[in-house]
């Protein structure tokens, strides 16, 4: 009797937050494309998922005929439409996509870059190429039905002396004032040194100008509010110790300071994702291959606006690369990432899961 009574106990009063659930977005070798990379994801105001990649034509390479695509969900991820081409340029580069929604109208604002499909970025970054890298910025009023034709904003966004260029990938963020603010990254002539910086919009994404730029040894990058208003700006590091650098900005991303280590953060030199958890103050999600190789797709949780990182959880043992984070309407966190059991680039897969499972409850 007292058995019972003890395993009814734990039936109604123990609970475990459910593992994550799956679904595959993009297929490599599938819908007309060799490789799918690059993954982007945000959720609309009417709560669609938007999931944007590069298709990636006739092979694996950065180079090459590359197209922007999307697909959306309906219902949290479970499934997908079919794809969409956001921007296609015969046998050129599109690609890069890092979006952000403006909470003031709706719109859905993407950055992106575009190059020839014949010019390598050593090319780019050697001067030896017939075009260059610029980027340029497309908009959806429909929520993402429709997207309008792509406009260049290197003139506002680009300094002379750069070659590469690079917007996200991942999303953008706006802040509590209004202003859209773009992660990007760069390379300068000569020096070929690496650095990430800002675009930024005071004007709700009608005009779009530089803002502050961190170095060297950086590049791809993903920026955070914090709780008191600064910036968190955590990027890719080809420093030695193999940890994401971190600046911060207090003038909203006009500055930012030198770029620091997190010494919980490890990286194989790998692009990453970071988000603020809406509506509880100082918590924001991380993830990224928590490893020396491009493996082990890692989730993490701080509870004190990413000066430490409390809580982590492996997604995927296997090999994993890129990915990118979103809150979905019911607050469970989505992770849009490059997965595989061979290599990390078979498929991008969309995994959802709850705060309560990242927090081991």
């Amino acid at each position: 009797m007292k058995l019972s009574i003890i395993a009814m106990f734990l039936a109604t009063s123990c609970t475990f937050a459910a593992e994550p659930e799956r679904s595959a977005v993009f297929v490599s070798g599938k819908e007309g494309y060799h490789t799918f990379r690059i993954p982007s994801v945000i959720v609309t105001a009417k709560g669609t998922v938007l999931a944007f990649c590069e298709g990636r034509k006739n092979g694996r390479s950065d180079t090459g005929e590359i197209d922007l695509v999307m697909k959306k969900s309906t219902d949290g991820g479970k499934t997908w439409s079919a794809l969409q081409v956001v921007w296609h340029d015969d046998g050129n580069t599109c690609g890069n996509p890092c979006p952000v929604i403006d909470r003031e109208s709706g719109t859905i604002w993407m950055l992106l870059t575009h190059n020839l499909g014949t010019d390598t970025e050593a090319m780019i970054v050697d001067g030896k190429s017939k075009g260059s890298r610029t980027p340029w910025v497309t908009k959806s009023t429909d929520d993402g039905v429709t997207w309008s034709k792509p406009v260049e904003i290197t003139a506002t966004t680009k300094l002379k002396d750069w070659t590469w260029y690079a917007t996200g990938p991942g999303v953008g963020i706006q802040l509590k004032d209004g202003r859209l603010v773009i992660p990007c990254d760069n390379k300068v002539a000569v020096t070929k040194g690496r650095q990430s910086h800002v675009v930024v919009s005071d004007d709700h994404g009608k005009t779009w100008k530089l803002g502050g730029v961190v170095g060297p040894n950086c590049n791809e990058s993903q920026i955070v509010e914090r709780s008191d208003g600064s910036l968190l700006f955590n990027m890719r590091s080809y420093q030695a110790n193999g940890r994401r650098l971190l600046a911060t900005s207090t003038d909203r991303g006009d500055t930012f300071s030198k770029p620091s280590e997190d010494a919980a953060l490890i990286e194989p030199v790998c692009q990453a994702s970071v988000l603020r958890y809406p509506g509880t103050g100082k918590q924001m999600i991380f993830s990224n291959p928590a490893s020396t190789k491009r493996e082990k797709m890692t989730v993490r949780l701080s509870e004190d606006d990413g000066k430490t990182w409390a809580y982590s959880k492996l997604l995927h043992e296997g090999p994993a690369a890129y990915s990118c984070l979103t809150v979905l309407p019911d607050k469970k966190i989505g992770c849009l990432f490059e997965y595989g059991e061979k290599n990390p680039y078979e498929q991008i897969v969309f995994a959802t899961f709850s705060l309560e499972w990242l927090k081991g409850k």
